[in-house]
């Protein structure tokens, strides 16, 4: 129930509505037992056996006093109207009291609505800034699908289960708890038995619901699989009809939906066992009442100074009894779906407690401007305990560029990383004017900073809002400038809304190198005083090669500029060329005096030449 109490938290800041909602409440259920009560004095009436109190009550305000004065004002409208005309008041009274009832409940369960839905609002946008909080190494580590299925599928289950039933969890204790007042101020003893045999129901009752909250984690889980499927089968799909997989594809994914049949179909069971398993208790209790209060009343009948208690205060204590039986079957109900929700606020929970690894420190410095240069010294990375990069020592002048090269799984990318701080070095230091990098505010240091990826990460969206990313009312002409340096204008031009084309998912309806120049245009938006390149031309044909390494040419000038490159002809004007492999620096210097060296690089450069 931990999990429970802390989504509960969210509905904070609709503390006042959740106090309306118990006072409304509480009338309901006044009313409610108002209107049963009157039932009383109707079988009195009939049966003829209806006490006469002739004097108004005296003292405080109890239930003993309200029956006497119910009874005195009943007594006055007999003596006056006569037992038929008494009977019809009653049977208004009756109306009136049922409608308020109803009236509040609905009322009651209205002003709940604001809090159910701002709390899953709220819960989602808790989980979307986490996740946009997270490092990169969490998403290394995660499948999309399960991220997805917690955002979506798991804070539906809570609302569903856990805020929907709030007003049940409100309404029912308040119903119970007043019912069994005025039973016990009918009889002590037959209300010794209810209470006396309800805490065994219950304890029935939380057997099987944690079997229902264990099964229900599985099948959150299996739901989480299923999402992730489906998003790389889609992501996928070009491939597996290459390779003619789809068969292999629909046989798993028939594989994964049958175990999510099996949990289901155990969780539905266990569910569908609460109402019935409710219902069978409280009729045993009911039963053992029946046969308790009917001996209660043979005592009575057969000595006169036996047990009081007449047979319409019988039936009114069966009537009133049977008006527990609902809330206690809603309740049991209730906890089976607590029990539900709570498996999925506890998966969404995990995401939201997680440490963040990447963060500002607490005297973080404000980076305002890039002025002097880049180090790395001794700088080692390790990821899953497995070690990336080893004693790195590299330095970068601002306006110089440096260029990484290597065999793949050399580290390039990772060091790249560590400069945009996407992870953090276990060892060493990363400094930009000579003051370490978390030392400086976080987004400080990224606005410092323009990526240009191999695979550009583009919005579905339009390009105007592709390249204005992450800038606040951005200026028209400062956007076609930057397409035009990209050398996008001419293609965007031809669209039929020209900057406001939406591009697609991913970017889908453009070719690989208009995207790659819309990634630039992005980054010239910017203007970033440090530039990193990683491998933005490797996947493009000759032409586009062509169009883009002019666009970088342009966005490079008077940069700092970090280059991961695949083709060597790419950057032969570096002003340093460092060498990566296995982790380490093995060789670094400018082109003609890498290629001297006959190592490393110049293996590399002979290789590329042969192809």
């Amino acid at each position: 129930m931990k999990a429970f109490f802390k989504i509960l938290t969210f509905a904070y800041n609709f503390k006042h509505l959740a106090l309306l909602n118990v006072l409304l409440n509480i009338l309901s259920v006044l009313f409610g037992l108002f209107s049963i009560t009157l039932v009383i004095p109707i079988l009195g009436i009939l049966f003829g056996t209806q006490e006469k109190v002739l004097l108004a009550p005296q003292g405080e305000l109890s239930i003993d006093w309200l029956k006497d004065f119910l009874s005195y004002k009943l007594t006055s409208l007999i003596e006056s109207a006569g037992p038929s005309e008494a009977l019809g008041w009653i049977c208004l009274a009756i109306v009136i009291a049922f409608f308020l009832k109803n009236l509040f409940r609905y009322l009651a369960q209205f002003v709940l609505v604001p809090m159910r839905t701002g709390v899953t609002r709220n819960i989602r946008r808790a989980l979307h800034t986490k996740l946009s909080s997270l490092s990169i190494s969490y998403f290394s580590e995660k499948r999309k699908g399960d991220l997805m299925s917690r955002m979506t599928s798991d804070v539906a289950e809570v609302e569903i289960s856990i805020m929907k039933t709030l007003g049940v969890i409100v309404h029912n204790p308040v119903n119970i708890i007043a019912s069994i007042a005025l039973l016990l101020s009918m009889n002590i003893k037959l209300t010794f038995i209810v209470l006396l045999l309800f805490p065994f129901a219950g304890f029935v009752i939380g057997i099987i619901g944690k079997s229902l909250k264990k099964k229900s984690l599985r099948g959150q889980a299996q739901i989480a699989r299923i999402l992730s499927f489906i998003e790389e089968t889609i992501s996928g799909l070009r491939i597996i009809k290459a390779f003619q997989a789809e068969k292999q594809i629909i046989q798993k994914f028939e594989e994964e939906l049958h175990t999510h049949q099996k949990i289901m179909s155990s969780i539905m069971k266990r569910r569908d066992l609460a109402s019935p398993m409710s219902e069978f208790l409280s009729t045993l209790v009911m039963v053992v009442i029946i046969w308790f209060g009917g001996n209660l009343i043979f005592d009575t009948q057969g000595n006169p100074n036996g047990s009081e208690l007449s047979p319409q205060t019988f039936i009114g204590f069966i009537i009133i009894f049977s008006q527990i039986l609902p809330p206690v079957k809603s309740l049991s109900q209730g906890y089976y779906s607590i029990q539900r929700g709570s498996a999925s606020a506890e998966r969404v929970l995990a995401v939201l407690n997680t440490e963040i690894e990447v963060k500002d420190n607490p005297n973080a410095i404000p980076l305002e401007q890039f002025k002097n240069k880049i180090q790395i010294k001794n700088g080692c990375f390790t990821y899953e305990e497995k070690p990336v990069l080893q004693n790195i020592n590299l330095q970068i002048k601002k306006g110089e560029t440096l260029a990484l090269v290597g065999q793949s799984g050399g580290g390039k990318t990772s060091l790249a990383n560590l400069i945009a701080r996407f992870y953090d070095l276990k060892e060493g230091q990363i400094l930009i004017d000579n003051i370490d990098i978390r030392d400086y505010v976080l987004g400080d240091l990224r606005k410092q900073m323009g990526i240009v990826t191999q695979d550009p990460i583009l919005f579905h969206d339009s390009i105007f809002n592709n390249i204005a990313l992450g800038i606040e009312n951005p200026d028209p002409k400062k956007v076609q400038e930057a397409a035009k340096i990209a050398n996008a204008h001419e293609f965007i031009s031809q669209f039929e809304h020209g900057y406001e084309h939406n591009i697609g998912d991913g970017g889908h309806k453009l070719s690989g190198g208009q995207k790659q120049r819309i990634s630039i245009a992005r980054a010239v938006m910017k203007n970033p005083s440090i530039l990193i390149l990683d491998e933005a031309t490797s996947a493009l044909d000759s032409e586009s090669e062509g169009l883009v390494q002019e666009a970088l040419e342009k966005l490079m000038a008077n940069r700092t500029s970090i280059v991961i490159a695949h083709r060597l002809s790419t950057i032969q004007k570096a002003d340093e060329i460092v060498v990566l492999n296995k982790g380490q620096i093995v060789e670094h210097g400018c082109h003609q005096a890498l290629l001297a060296l006959k190592g490393n690089y110049f293996k590399l450069h002979q290789m590329q030449n042969r192809v």
